[in-house]
């Protein structure tokens, strides 16, 4: 089970920080990714990190950005967000698969799924 935290509403520019928790599984061993769907669109892979803390970011507009981490100890992923922008409203997903980032950011690739956060960015 996968369990994501830290949604809300935020202006242009800001923060947010989502938490996933991980519960059911040997966390340790899988690979942790962060996606997106927005409104009408596709969902989108936006990072992910391997269980040997290789990280991988997929679009190129995130980077610099936004960072993943994870806690091994306490099951959890992290995703770091700064200087928001409206069109990164979305709900955003947490996802576990297999211990290596995928190079692209297959939805099939993972195993298990969250129930997203929503994220909101408006003035």
């Amino acid at each position: 089970q996968l369990v994501e935290s830290g949604g809300g509403s935020v202006q242009p520019g800001g923060s947010l920080r989502l938490s996933c928790e991980a519960s059911g599984f040997t966390f340790d061993i899988y690979a942790m990714g962060w996606f997106r769907q927005a409104p009408g669109k596709e969902r989108e892979g936006v990072s992910c990190i391997s269980s040997s803390d290789e990280v991988t970011y997929y679009p190129d507009s995130v980077k610099g950005r936004f960072t993943i981490s994870r806690d091994n100890a306490n099951s959890k992923v992290y995703l770091q967000m700064n200087s928001l922008n409206s069109e990164e409203t979305a709900v955003y997903y947490c996802a576990a698969g297999p211990p290596a980032c995928p190079l692209v950011a297959a939805i099939a690739w993972f195993d298990y799924w969250g129930q997203g956060t929503q994220v909101t960015v408006s003035s």
